[in-house]
């Protein structure tokens, strides 16, 4: 039994770990590497492994990060059965194809330059043709339920309380020999007092961990004062007849941000204004948490559900999906709230909204996720006085705000709560992916310090083998 850690590892981008078990192949996740353009294509486009020789694959959720090279992958030969959640399900079958279609139109990009260089034009990772072709391979698979996907090897979902239908993974194989170990997976693991979505469901009695650290080494803000917060910066800006510009996921973040909105108006805590959730994506995601209110929490159920509430919508918020009333937004000039993808500001509505906004002092960028290295957000959030959107240079003169609770990821002692409900006797061996060194390493030590003496930094392409 090997584990070679093909992606996600010593970054937040890319998740893609491949089991080597009696002699098949299962695939934990297929996420597509996001930062510089050349690297990511490169990357992106070609597997470290033969896709055709994989069996079988599980995902732990929808996130790009962790799902979006899928079509790719089928592409280029996997048959197998793809394991998930069924809200995963059900929010891959829009976010692969919006995928599919941005990456059509940032290649139709690329290549008018290229051809204006009289160099050769590249085709696009995946069309949408392919994402049909990856969606006839998914399974879905209720938390809870134990599944056998191959000799000698099941899998149950937890629910990793990280945005609808995410899930750690817990699988127990017995190899050729009797040999037997319990394998855990965190996917995404998300913090245990989040708004919507429910307390993560830890992966217990387990003999080996492979374990997200985006936030191995950073602590969030206190959650009973993080609603005042909100409201003072939005009532902040108002007063000064500013916009609050929110780079959001079209999945988890946004829901999440309209939610606490929903929540501070009725409450009377901000003024009316309109906020406008201003990405096509976001709009049919939300549909989706909808038709999924078993994932959403007892305080979703108590404040909204019970009395048949909406918690995504309210009479001052305004979804928006045609392209028309997009730019209209660039008009006016009341103080409002735009909520757009993407997070990361490397594509999407949102790069229009800061192009507009990011020159005004009067006007405030909110940040309310993490953001990779070389992302257009991560330079903002970093302080760079300058920044390039769509090839022109502007000057960061509105204010510019991070507010880490509400990432959907879980910080450094939430982390430490999660692997403290495993045994150090037991727990042989834990893995740290989905983290940068500054994350990890630090986190590392605190794993050591509580006697989970063999914790490893797996390096890309590297393989360990489990006895």
């Amino acid at each position: 039994m090997k584990i070679e850690f093909v992606g996600g590892a010593q970054t937040v981008t890319g998740s893609m770990h491949l089991l080597h078990i009696n002699g098949k192949k299962i695939l934990l996740e297929c996420g597509l590497f996001q930062g510089k353009r050349s690297e990511s294509y490169e990357k992106n486009k070609n597997f470290r492994f033969d896709p055709s020789k994989v069996d079988a694959m599980i995902l732990s959720h929808a996130h790009i990060d962790h799902s979006g090279n899928i079509p790719n992958l089928v592409k280029n030969g996997f048959k197998g059965l793809i394991y998930a959640t069924a809200a995963t399900v059900d929010l891959c079958q829009i976010m692969l194809r919006d995928s599919a279609h941005l990456q059509e139109k940032d290649i139709e990009w690329v290549n008018k330059k290229k051809i204006k260089k009289n160099e050769e034009p590249i085709e696009p990772l995946y069309t949408l043709e392919n994402v049909e072709d990856a969606m006839k391979l998914f399974v879905g698979v209720q938390y809870n339920q134990q599944i056998t996907i191959l000799p000698g090897i099941k899998f149950t979902f937890r629910d990793a309380g990280h945005i609808i239908g995410s899930a750690g993974v817990r699988l127990e194989i017995e190899d050729e020999t009797g040999n037997k170990i319990a394998l855990g997976f965190t996917g995404d693991i998300g913090r245990p007092d989040s708004p919507v979505i429910r307390t993560p469901d830890i992966l217990r009695d387990i003999d080996y961990l492979i374990m997200e650290t985006t936030y191995g080494n950073r602590f969030h803000s206190p959650s009973e004062e993080i609603e005042q917060e909100l409201a003072d910066t939005i009532n902040k800006v108002i007063e000064r007849k500013g916009k609050v510009i929110i780079p959001a996921f079209s999945v988890g973040r946004t829901q999440t941000m309209v939610y606490m909105l929903h929540k501070l108006f009725d409450q009377n805590r901000i003024p009316e204004i309109p906020v406008f959730v201003d990405s096509p994506l976001a709009v049919d995601a939300t549909n989706i948490f909808r038709s999924h209110p078993e994932c959403m929490d007892r305080e979703t159920y108590r404040i909204f559900l019970q009395d048949g509430d909406d918690p995504f919508g309210f009479g001052r918020l305004k979804y928006i999906k045609k392209v028309e009333e997009s730019k209209e937004l660039n008009n006016r000039t009341d103080p409002m709230i735009i909520i757009s993808a993407s997070g990361m500001a490397e594509g999407g509505r949102i790069l229009h909204h800061l192009a507009n906004n990011i020159q005004n002092s009067n006007n405030m960028v909110l940040f309310v996720g993490y953001a990779a290295e070389h992302t257009l957000a991560r330079r903002i959030m970093d302080g760079n006085e300058k920044v390039n959107i769509f090839g022109e240079e502007f000057l960061v003169k509105a204010e510019v705000k991070i507010m880490d609770y509400f990432s959907a990821h879980a910080d450094q002692n939430e982390l430490l709560n999660y692997v403290k409900m495993n045994r150090p006797e037991k727990l042989k061996k834990i893995f740290l992916v989905h983290g940068e060194q500054d994350m990890a390493l630090p986190f590392r030590e605190k794993l050591i310090q509580l006697g989970f003496n063999s914790v490893e930094f797996p390096i890309p392409g590297s393989i360990y083998k489990l006895n």
